[in-house]
């Protein structure tokens, strides 16, 4: 081995310890300029307002912008493939719902491993899904409901946005449930599924909150019931599925906060004091009620919350979409 000179080995050792202070003079004064929180979905969506509200409030503790950048496309595939191949200084964020545990289900050949190729940050709110069937069907509440979704079967028409969405998922789970099989319509989207509810084109849809409590609440749709396990405030009338006999049965939309692998952990922790100061944040909490939202509770705020929820959610919707034979594309 070739023999280093003194004062050449001295200065390597002095440069290594200024990089090394200049790495601890970032971590402390993490972050220096704005963060881009990426969206896989649509400016004006449910999960882009949420990122939004979000980022507000964040960046109040950060004392930086939080930028929310929309990257749709490919399933909502295209904005987590962006981030998993991010640098990983602490300035580019994903937020995400239940499609982190559900692609890899979905998809032969997905960019990303949702399990390994982020640090987690922790999650941020659930939005409960609503069933609601078309105004003139004959059920008026949920036990009848019951009742005449096993007497009619395949002649009941449920609508869906689409392979792979929360909405499709729901009517999965529901089918199973109550032991029986309706006839699938899937839209490009909640808001032709909707508006085909209304039109009476199609018999039920399972929605979140986000999207059904203007059209519930101006009577539009008959609805059956919420699939929390407990009620919520948004609709404190509405029974659960699970109080009306279908035990157990529960589907929420929920958002998690996402960074490249490798993001070092003083910058995770900063991040993740930002999110939880802001899920206190009295004006976030207004938001997230307007919405039927319902902020998680502590322990789920955490990265090992999140990461925990990730992989019970992948095993959960991976074993529910093969037994409804949905093959990955």
């Amino acid at each position: 081995m070739k023999r280093i000179p003194m004062s050449r080995r001295a200065a390597l050792l002095a440069l290594g310890g200024l990089l090394s202070l200049s790495a601890q003079a970032q971590d402390k004064n993490y972050p220096t300029h704005p963060l881009t929180l990426v969206v896989p979905f649509a400016a004006g969506g449910p999960t882009d307002v949420v990122a939004r509200s979000l980022g507000a409030s964040m960046s109040k503790t950060l004392g930086q912008p939080i930028v929310v950048e929309n990257r749709t496309g490919a399933g909502g595939t295209l904005g987590p493939s962006f981030v998993s191949r991010a640098h990983p200084d602490g300035y580019t964020l994903l937020i995400h719902h239940n499609g982190m545990a559900t692609a890899p289900a979905l998809y032969k050949k997905l960019p990303y491993d949702p399990l390994k190729d982020f640090e987690y940050v922790g999650q941020v709110a659930d939005v409960p899904m609503t069933l609601m069937g078309r105004k003139s069907l004959p059920p008026n509440d949920m036990p009848a409901f019951i009742a005449y979704a096993r007497a009619n079967g395949s002649k009941i028409n449920l609508a869906n946005a689409g392979p792979g969405a929360v909405s499709q998922l729901c009517g999965t789970l529901l089918q199973d449930a109550l032991g029986t099989q309706f006839t699938e319509i899937p839209y490009a989207g909640t808001a032709p599924a909707m508006s085909a509810l209304l039109g009476g084109q199609v018999d039920v849809l399972c929605d979140q909150t986000t999207q059904t409590l203007p059209q519930i609440k101006g009577g539009g749709v008959k609805l059956y019931g919420v699939t929390t396990l407990e009620r919520i405030k948004a609709l404190p009338d509405a029974p659960t599925l699970q109080e009306s006999g279908l035990k157990g049965f529960e589907v929420m939309v929920w958002h998690g906060i996402y960074a490249p692998k490798g993001t070092p952990k003083a910058a995770i922790d900063r991040i993740n004091e930002a999110l939880r100061i802001a899920l206190k944040d009295p004006a976030f909490a207004t938001k997230m009620n307007e919405l039927g939202a319902v902020i998680v509770p502590p322990a789920k705020q955490t990265p090992e919350g999140l990461h925990a929820w990730l992989q019970s959610e992948t095993t959960k919707w991976g074993g529910m979409m093969k037994k409804a034979g949905i093959e990955p594309q």
